[in-house]
């Protein structure tokens, strides 16, 4: 089982760098860095939702599940 964080794809079609969203949202560069590499344990529905707000998408776009 595994949660797929496509945070990164994201961005690009948002054409933001990381350190913009971090600001936008009111994160660290590194909190955003553990994001996109899938080595957080956890993210907060409030943080979701700042990402979600700031890249004008649904979790479904920065989440995904798999199986593999």
């Amino acid at each position: 089982m595994a949660i797929i964080i496509n945070l990164d794809i994201m961005l690009a079609k948002r054409k933001m760098k990381s350190k913009e969203l971090a600001e936008i949202i009111g994160i660290t560069t590194v909190n955003i860095s553990i994001l996109k590499s899938g080595k957080a344990k956890a993210i907060r529905f409030s943080t979701l939702e700042s990402i979600c707000k700031a890249l004008d998408c649904q979790p479904s776009d920065i989440l995904e599940y798999s199986e593999k």
